[in-house]
């Protein structure tokens, strides 16, 4: 048995209203997936698709239907798609660009830049693909789809004290949303990241929301970064419980930043993530605190750890400290002591986070404070989590050093998962 059902965008991508002989080709051309399928859709996004609109932005006001981190990325089945369990050759530009056989993937870009004047910005800048099925859709139909995407835009305005947020979703068919690797591209309608050369590098940032814009260049700097096992993440204990993990960690960057009928020429520092993984999260895994900061030393060091519901620190937490001439180091969970100092409560939906963060690597000589340029930098979209541009502050190898980074805090503000339409 299979069941038929429609996604269709309200507007087109340029934001005009369909007509009506557009949604009834639509309607023509529904998605058909199986029953276990079908589950997948409802356990990753069919919160947000309720909310409508696979091209819907969020500004940041809480909304009334949520999906927890863990129903966000396990998934209800995984039958079909393939799991990370040994490392594997990295090959660009083709591994920048999707990787239809996992369940899960997700491009992340952060940056901290600053104006000729001295004005701070962050952004953040993410694409999401959650896989329906691993296979593509054998029907020879714009429409058909396999991949539902979510992309996340935001920008801290530390001068001006304002954070803004926005998200989008929509399904791969008809050239809405998608991913290439030769060449390298992904995008969510208009927001987008390119690759300009032979190997995807460098990458062009495009996003625009209500008044707020980034279009920014970034550049290679450091040498790719495999993190964990040559490239292998492990999350946990079970064997394929692991992601493809790799990062460009220090990305020199420039372009322009439109704000409230502003532009801002900036320059600064970006940081690429990449990931891909079909199961990244243990069944008492509730949620991780990521850690990617830049040093003024010229070292840059990635953390993330995962919390357990014990409020224990998993084992299976690590890091990477990256020289300044690019050479990397792993870190184990014991080589790493993340300690929270104080508590940040939202306003939205009361969760608390850690206000700032310090962080030691003993056997490096480096202790760090980290500390938010704004407090308030919780994302309130259909999956609630803190991720923002913190200031650095501490010492390495007894000398004083500071940088900039990002921390994303993820499952402390997870509610329970009724579904409530807006």
């Amino acid at each position: 048995m299979h069941l038929r059902f429609t996604i269709c965008d309200l507007r087109t991508p340029d934001k005009r209203r369909r007509t009506k002989d557009e949604k009834l080709a639509c309607a023509r051309y529904p998605v058909i997936l199986s029953p276990c399928h079908l589950a997948r859709l409802i356990s990753i996004v069919a919160a947000a698709l309720l909310l409508a609109a696979c091209a819907a932005s969020a500004p940041p006001a809480a909304p009334q239907t949520r999906l927890t981190v863990a129903e966000a990325l396990a998934g209800s089945n995984q039958q079909g798609f393939a799991k990370a369990t040994e490392p594997r050759p990295f090959v660009f530009p083709q591994d920048h660009g999707p990787h239809q056989e996992y369940a899960t993937e997700w491009w992340y870009y952060t940056g901290n830049l600053d104006a000729a004047d001295g004005r701070h910005f962050g952004y953040q800048l993410t694409f999401f693909r959650f896989a329906l099925a691993p296979d593509k859709p054998q029907r020879p139909s714009d429409w058909a789809t396999s991949n539902i995407y979510m992309a996340h835009f935001a920008l801290t305005d530390v001068a001006g004290k304002q954070f803004h947020a926005f998200e989008r979703f929509s399904r791969d068919g008809a050239g809405l949303a998608g991913a290439t690797g030769d060449p390298f591209r992904v995008w969510l309608e208009s927001w987008s990241a390119a690759g300009q050369g032979a190997d995807g590098l460098p990458m062009r940032l495009h996003a625009a929301q209500a008044d707020v814009a980034i279009d920014l260049t970034l550049e290679r700097g450091k040498p790719v970064v495999l993190q964990g096992d040559h490239g292998l993440s492990q999350k946990s204990a079970e064997p394929g419980n692991a992601s493809y993990y790799y990062s460009l960690t220090r990305m020199p960057t420039s372009g322009a930043i439109q704000l409230g009928g502003m532009r801002f020429e900036v320059s600064g520092l970006s940081w690429m993530d990449r990931e891909w993984s079909t199961s990244a999260l243990a069944p008492d895994q509730v949620g991780w605190d990521w850690f990617a900061l830049q040093l003024s030393d010229g070292r840059d060091l990635m953390s993330f750890q995962l919390r357990l519901r014990d409020g224990r620190s998993d084992p299976y937490s690590a890091g990477t400290l990256v020289s300044a001439d690019g050479t990397a180091r792993t870190l184990h969970a014991d080589e790493i002591t993340l300690t929270p100092e104080g508590t940040w409560q939202s306003p939205r939906d009361g969760a608390s986070y850690p206000a700032t963060w310090r962080l030691q690597v003993p056997s490096a000589n480096i202790d760090l404070r980290l500390t938010p340029y704004l407090a308030d930098q919780e994302l309130p979209l259909s999956v609630a989590y803190w991720e923002g541009a913190v200031q650095i502050e501490g010492t390495a190898g007894g000398q004083p050093v500071g940088g900039s980074g990002y921390i994303e805090m993820t499952g402390y503000a997870d509610q329970p998962s009724a579904v409530r339409v807006r």
